[in-house]
């Protein structure tokens, strides 16, 4: 159940985005109690509707990756391409405070719901536009996904490591860094609004947001220092017994101590090749070997863990997803909550990753069923058109519903 009052509950979003790096903005708007309307192209809608996992047996529209990143959101089915839907855009844009894009930089113009465009119509607007590239720049109007991303910004050379060739990622994270740091952004401006009345023209970059991320590799090369790419000094996964652990020996002062401590090897820190942090930077490939050894005593990872872990030394064991999902931490703090769906009862999905007072931020309703399914209640309730024109959208094809 959503908190009340919820931190945005008088803001209205109009969300003109798709896939992943948008509408994981706009959901985590949502989930502070945003008014987020969610424009889809009619029949075929966000084409993430198609993705696995399918939900809903006999139909393809029901992805759980879609419903979990658009939970909470109305849909209204909108062909931007066509004029009458244009100005349905405008009207929406008169009673947002929020737009949020993520098309390649050029499409707004032709679609007419550029910032320009709108912000003609609504002064204090905050417009952010989501991009591979920014809107800016000679690669502006390449297409991105996160992908190409990961490739053209150093990170896939850095994670190649003795790989005989670089590999894409799982984690999709130019997207969703994308899209976190388009929250943030967004609501820095509508706290400057809030205090001078000024609207805002917000442009996030997929690029620079991921090369951003990096914690060494460019603060070292741009100032003509080293890469820092894979496998990373200090950083230990190892397996025991079948299972795999991660360790981490660098990053913080105390560590290498009371590792030795643990170890009974104290002597490893008088030892010239291990004594300073840039000697054991310098002799990483012995000092890992060691430890390596000494953790294959451990019967299994539980016991390392528990060891490692009284000791205050950083170690995880290396999980599947399904045994992320039946973590007791997991549950107790409530991550994965169940939210409505028309045909299975109810879906579970991920929640934003922040809790408010105390109490985990959790959705206040499920994904939009069915493509368009909030386009008359939307333009009848916010907006005040009549019935005759509602149909008369419908039957232009500028609008749809089920």
């Amino acid at each position: 159940m959503r908190q009340d009052p919820a931190p945005l509950s008088d803001l209205v979003v109009l969300d003109l985005t798709r896939v992943l790096a948008g509408p994981y903005c706009t959901r985590l708007l949502a989930d502070l109690g945003a008014r987020v309307i969610k424009i889809e192209r009619p029949g075929l809608g966000d084409e993430m509707r198609r993705a696995p996992l399918q939900l809903e047996p006999g139909r393809e529209d029901q992805s759980s990756y879609f419903v979990r990143c658009n939970a909470g959101k109305e849909s209204v089915a909108l062909d931007l391409a066509h004029p009458d839907a244009q100005a349905v855009v405008l009207d929406l844009a008169r009673v947002a405070d929020v737009v949020v894009e993520n098309f390649v930089p050029d499409v707004t113009e032709r679609l007419h719901c550029d910032h320009a465009t709108l912000a003609a119509v609504k002064p204090d607007l905050i417009y952010c536009s989501i991009s591979g590239y920014g809107q800016t720049g000679p690669w502006r109007l390449r297409p991105a996904f996160a992908h190409l991303i990961h490739a053209a910004s150093g990170m896939m050379h850095l994670e190649r490591g003795t790989d005989p060739a670089p590999r894409s990622a799982n984690l999709q994270a130019a997207d969703v860094l994308a899209g976190t740091h388009a929250f943030g952004a967004i609501l820095a401006a509508l706290w400057r609004r809030a205090r001078t009345g000024q609207g805002a023209r917000l442009d996030v970059s997929m690029l620079e947001t991921l090369v951003a991320a990096d914690d060494m590799t460019f603060g070292s090369v741009l100032n003509g220092g080293p890469e820092h790419g894979a496998p990373r000094i200090g950083m230990i996964v190892t397996e025991i017994n079948g299972r795999h652990l991660a360790l981490q020996t660098g990053g913080a002062s105390e560590i290498m101590p009371r590792l030795v401590a643990l170890m009974g090897r104290p002597e490893l820190l008088r030892d010239p090749r291990f004594a300073t942090p840039a000697a054991r930077r310098d002799n990483w490939a012995a000092l890992r070997d060691i430890i390596e050894q000494w953790l294959r005593h451990f019967a299994s990872v539980d016991e390392a863990v528990d060891a490692l872990t009284g000791a205050r030394v950083p170690v995880a064991p290396v999980l599947s997803p399904a045994e992320v999902v039946d973590l007791p931490h997991l549950a107790e703090r409530r991550f994965f909550p169940a939210v409505p769906h028309a045909s299975r009862g109810e879906v579970r999905i991920t929640r934003s990753p922040f809790q408010l007072d105390g109490r985990p931020v959790i959705p206040q309703d499920g994904a939009p069923y069915r493509v368009g399914e909030h386009t008359r209640p939307v333009l009848e309730g916010l907006l005040g058109y009549d019935q005759g024109r509602i149909e008369k959208l419908l039957a232009l094809g500028a609008a749809a519903a089920p």
